[in-house]
């Protein structure tokens, strides 16, 4: 696949960032297929190491592999903790890597875990995973507020320096949070629900009460949430388009939740044998299929040919999450 003169200037001079990949959670996997993203040419990934289906000590076991499968190929990807540290590995030609998890289980009910977390390379948290939790509600649940844990979750997040992610989460605890946090919250993998009306999506006032924060509602490529079936560069630009005129250019950018291809099947079953998780009026029986990291270039070009400036581009590509990670990470 050809691309332009401008987006190969863009991929050659900013940070590109996938704010959340989607493969499973696994203390024997092989991470050989994040090679994946370095030939797209992406060079921040936070890979997911647990969800609230999963028991807490699996989050550990996961993280504790991870580590040491990425620190033992050194050579192309690395554990980083600030945008320096980004820089310099795009510079050495390495994929930049943290970790993110998908709900509260993982915490055990106890808020020293969060800086445990944190101290292994977690720079994100989520606030639920479908169902509600001790900290709050998930978006297929009943609607239910920020709970005293949650708010002590959210402190200590700001505190440590972490992302703050709503994705996932009821729409009242969203709100709640997005109020409560004295620091940017973001969405790092949701759609616009005014495109495609599934529940895991976002509506409006969320999408701007998150800009108003100063945070990030970063699209995600599955096709369950882009609507219409599809998984196409200008399916997902139709997203970002309207989220840049709902939020502005600054409060957008790309969260794809890619699943190793060998992880597919086994995601369908997990989806399939979990209705309390994943509805079957939302998720009906048929393949997840997924907008893959090697269509970000072509995703550039779409962008720039739909008369999206150079700096938008730039900005939701990667620039917005450097911004923010450069204001919040510690």
């Amino acid at each position: 696949m050809s691309v332009s003169t401008a987006a190969k200037a863009i991929f050659d001079t900013e940070i590109i960032w996938d704010a959340h990949s989607g493969f499973m959670p696994d203390p024997a996997a092989d991470l050989n297929n994040l090679q994946i993203w370095r030939d797209a040419g992406i060079d921040y990934l936070s890979i997911d190491v647990g969800f609230d289906l999963l028991p807490w000590e699996q989050t550990v076991r996961t993280l504790a592999n991870f580590r040491h499968w990425i620190l033992a190929n050194p050579e192309h990807y690395t554990l980083v903790s600030s945008v320096a540290e980004i820089r310099k590995a795009k510079l050495e030609g390495k994929l930049a890597i943290t970790f993110d998890i998908e709900g509260m289980n993982a915490l055990d009910g106890r808020i020293e875990m969060v800086e445990f977390y944190h101290h292994l390379g977690v720079r994100q948290i989520l606030f639920a995973y479908n169902r509600n939790n001790l900290a709050g509600g998930g978006c297929h649940d009943v609607e239910t507020s920020l709970t005293a844990f949650g708010r002590q979750v959210i402190d200590e997040m700001n505190r440590l320096g972490m992302f703050v992610d709503v994705t996932h989460t009821g729409y009242r605890t969203s709100m709640e949070v997005m109020e409560y946090s004295n620091r940017p919250v973001i969405f790092s993998h949701s759609n616009a629900k005014a495109l495609c009306g599934h529940g895991r999506n976002i509506t409006d006032e969320q999408i701007k009460a998150c800009a108003r924060t100063g945070g990030i509602v970063a699209i995600v490529g599955l096709n369950r949430f882009l609507g219409e079936g599809r998984t196409d560069s200008d399916r997902l630009a139709d997203h970002i388009e309207y989220l840049v005129d709902m939020a502005g250019p600054n409060h957008v950018g790309i969260g794809l939740d890619y699943a190793f291809p060998v992880d597919v099947k086994g995601i369908d079953r997990i989806i399939s044998d979990n209705p309390q998780f994943w509805p079957k009026s939302e998720y009906p029986e048929g393949a997840t299929t997924y907008a893959a990291p090697g269509q970000m270039r072509e995703l550039t070009d779409v962008l720039l040919r739909r008369g999206q400036s150079e700096q938008t581009v730039r900005n939701v590509l990667g620039g917005n999450f450097v911004r923010l990670a450069a204001e919040i990470w510690k």
